[in-house]
């Protein structure tokens, strides 16, 4: 016999369809009209970042860099100082005494005031000494230089204004210059601060002699005259002695002012 084929009757099962996943399409920044990417199956939030980030540009990955606000500070001045500018002509060139005169005037801070001189000449590298007739009114520390302050200075203690060397200590301070020279308190030549009879120096600084020179990089001097409580007349004399030291001729322009003061712009005598 052959093969025998039983069938049975009644309701047959219905056949379950295959559900196929879902595709989903993902925009992705940077692609062009009409490309997508294509991912089979339920999203992955890691895949898509992935997937995004493989397509953007250098420029598009690099993060925003925050901008730093920069704060300028701004110097306020005081209520004196802006009354005593307010009381001066800017434009207004004033003789020594007028500028002395004027000086004394001004509504003065709760010290005694120290009166500078600014003085703008023709050429870098100019330097001196003044002896002014009634002295800074200062006291100036002025010491000789020996073995146990040069081991003071490599240790980083400078107590002194002035520095005066024998010939023979030079060898010695040589050590310290690197110290010492940007200072300006190196002893040199030029400055007088090299001496053989260092206790007739010493007297000489004490009664008002002064080192002056120029700026490193522009040809400004920058000097102390006296003290706000100093009479006119010492004042007037002990800036007409700097002034003749250095020469109208090698001066382009001069101010004068005190500390917390505006500064008065002087003529130069010829």
């Amino acid at each position: 016999m052959g093969k025998i084929r039983i069938k049975t009757y009644g309701e047959e099962a219905p056949k379950q369809k295959k559900i196929k996943p879902k595709k989903e399409e993902v925009k992705v920044p940077g692609l062009k009209g009409g490309e997508k990417i294509k991912t089979v199956g339920p999203t992955n939030p890691e895949e898509v970042e992935k997937a995004t980030s493989a397509t953007k540009t250098p420029e598009e990955k690099a993060p925003e860099k925050k901008k730093k606000q920069k704060f300028v500070k701004t110097k306020v001045k005081g209520k004196k100082y802006l009354e005593n500018k307010a009381a001066i002509n800017k434009q207004k060139l004033f003789t020594l005494n007028e500028a002395v005169d004027v000086l004394k005037k001004f509504k003065k801070a709760s010290f005694d005031e120290t009166v500078e001189l600014h003085i703008n000449v023709k050429e870098k590298g100019l330097s001196g000494q003044i002896a002014l007739p009634h002295g800074t009114g200062k006291k100036v520390r002025i010491k000789v230089a020996d073995d146990a302050l040069i081991d003071a200075v490599s240790k980083g203690t400078i107590d002194f204004d002035i520095l005066i060397a024998e010939p023979s200590m030079m060898g010695k301070l040589a050590k310290v210059a690197r110290i010492l020279g940007p200072k300006g308190l190196m002893p040199n030549p030029k400055a007088g601060t090299i001496t053989t009879e260092p206790q007739k120096l010493i007297e000489k600084l004490s009664h008002g002699q002064v080192n002056y020179k120029t700026e490193t990089e522009a040809p400004i001097i920058h000097m102390s005259v006296g003290k706000l409580s100093f009479a006119e007349k010492q004042l007037s004399e002990n800036i007409s002695t700097a002034l003749s030291a250095i020469g109208s001729t090698k001066i382009n322009n001069v101010t004068l002012k005190s500390t917390m003061s505006p500064a008065i712009k002087l003529q130069i005598a010829s």
